[in-house]
């Protein structure tokens, strides 16, 4: 009899907690969202366009229909069951987060995949949650004369508790408790919450199976039953700003196993050989080497885009009288180097975690050579990073006999090219001689692949004998052909760099 008594008082639970509550889900949900995503169509702008598109079409509906059923039969018992589907549907979410896999290789572009994905993971969801505002403001309004503002009441505390899940999911939660987990979080909240607005009628049956049961079930078959599309996954990572998955592999060339770092589906950003071998995986990182060709006496070096450190393990090397400084935005990138790549930190380097411009834009130093590894998603590099006003910090920061090699992913002509000959164009408004290396096939340069930039800031440093070999060989990708002027240079006001590149996805 206590604990119906208990209910009972409970009944009379703040609507306005609950709004507000609600609110906070919504954004919380949304930037995880972003997460789930973004291994399957990356974090471009065309990802969190379909998003938040998605979610605020499914949240219109939800006013659309909470209102007019809120008009036929209000109670909140009801307002309860409803917060307590939408807890259920954020569950189904959890459920079937890796639905990517089974779109992503369709041959549509990556709008359409976008949008579909974030139909299927956020609509249902969003939809419920949506229900809840008009709903709220129909169990508020006793009388006429405050109509407005008890619903101004309602939005205010709805958008508040929107601006305190902001906050509380990106400093906090997300952070701290990965993707998965804090989709637990918010559904279990909204659980409590609809639990104190269903009060005693919880205790009938069906409300029970409702409320309670099909979430936990939901729960337990994920924790039990998740064996997902990727067994051979050795860990799945939230970091501060990527999803990251780490799993074993063989490296077509040598048949050699590795140990594969990645944050999409459009191909593997770094890699290490697992049984003791010494040498860079991926060939395109080593044209960086290149480097002890273009100047031979490189005294400091920086790199912008760490990832895992595979390069600065082979400069450390390579060049072990030399220095490193490392700008690599993500920290949660050094302990995983540390504990999966064998990354070891060393004398030799320096790491920044920080955004590259950022890291230019306060930069005094002057460097030998800047290598340019950073990418967002799906062969993105991040737009800041490409621009003229980067270039010329780029620029300044070299000494007189300074290079510049930074890695695209292109082609030359086409339309897969038109992110090269438009990062080409950039870097030749700035530096006297810019050379491109087709790092995978310098026979096809029309299709999409590892493309080395190599800007000069001096003739001297390719006024050389080629020394050893290998040199000899890096050189023979040296593109020779024309490059087609029919692309704008990259400025900070105007660099559509993901339109650029979604032709070669």
């Amino acid at each position: 009899m206590a604990i119906k008594e208990f209910f009972l008082e409970c009944n009379n639970c703040s609507i306005e907690f609950a709004v507000f509550i609600c609110g906070a889900v919504v954004m919380i949900f949304e930037l995880i969202g972003s997460r789930l995503i973004g291994p399957y169509v990356g974090t471009s702008i065309y990802a969190w366009t379909s998003l938040i598109g998605v979610i605020l079409a499914s949240l219109s509906l939800g006013y659309y229909f909470g209102g007019r059923f809120a008009d036929k039969n209000s109670s909140r018992a009801i307002l309860g069951t409803i917060i307590a589907i939408s807890a259920t549907m954020i569950c189904f979410t959890v459920i079937l987060k890796d639905v990517g896999f089974l779109l992503v290789r369709m041959p549509l572009p990556i709008e359409i995949k976008s949008i579909i994905i974030s139909i299927i993971l956020f609509a249902p969801a969003s939809f419920f949650l949506g229900m809840v505002s008009p709903y709220a403001v129909r169990l508020r309004i006793n009388k006429l004369e405050t109509v407005g503002r008890e619903t101004g009441n309602l939005y205010a505390l709805s958008t508040f508790g929107s601006i305190f899940g902001t906050f509380l999911a990106g400093f906090f939660i997300i952070p701290h408790f990965g993707s998965i987990i804090s989709l637990f979080i918010i559904a279990f909240a909204l659980l409590i919450v609809s639990i104190f607005l269903i009060g005693k009628q919880i205790f009938k049956g069906l409300w029970i199976i409702i409320i309670l049961l099909v979430p936990i079930t939901l729960t337990i078959f994920y924790y039990l039953f998740n064996f997902g599309y990727y067994n051979f996954i050795i860990a799945d990572i939230d970091t501060q700003y990527n999803r990251v998955w780490i799993y074993k592999g063989t490296d077509p060339e040598t048949k050699k196993p590795t140990i594969n770092f990645s944050t999409d589906p459009f191909g593997t950003q770094a890699a290490v050989f697992s049984d003791g071998t010494d040498d860079l995986v991926f060939d395109y990182t080593k044209f960086f080497r290149l480097a002890g060709y273009l100047s031979p006496n490189i005294k400091n070096a920086l790199m912008i885009g760490g990832c895992v450190y595979t390069y600065p393990r082979d400069f450390v090397k390579n060049f072990p009288e030399a220095h490193m400084d490392i700008v690599e935005i993500d920290p949660t990138m050094t302990e995983i180097a540390k504990k999966y790549f064998y990354f070891k930190e060393s004398s030799n380097i320096t790491i920044f975690n920080q955004d590259g411009r950022i890291f230019l834009n306060e930069n005094k130093k002057k460097y030998d050579v800047i290598f340019g590894d950073a990418f967002n998603s799906a062969s993105s590099i991040p737009f800041q990073l490409t621009t003229r006003e980067m270039v010329k910090k780029e620029f300044d920061s070299l000494n007189d006999d300074g290079v510049v090699l930074l890695n695209v992913i292109s082609s030359i002509s086409g339309e897969k090219g038109k992110f090269l000959r438009a990062e080409y164009a950039t870097y030749k408004e700035i530096f006297p001689i810019v050379l491109v290396f087709l790092a995978s096939d310098p026979s096809s340069p029309g299709e999409s692949q590892n493309v080395i930039i190599v800007a000069l800031k001096s003739e001297k440093a390719f006024d050389r004998e080629i020394i050893g070999e290998e040199f000899r060989e890096y050189l023979s990708h040296l593109w020779a052909g024309p490059i087609i002027t029919d692309m704008p240079v990259l400025t900070d006001d105007f660099a559509p760099v993901e339109y650029y590149k979604r032709k070669s996805i």
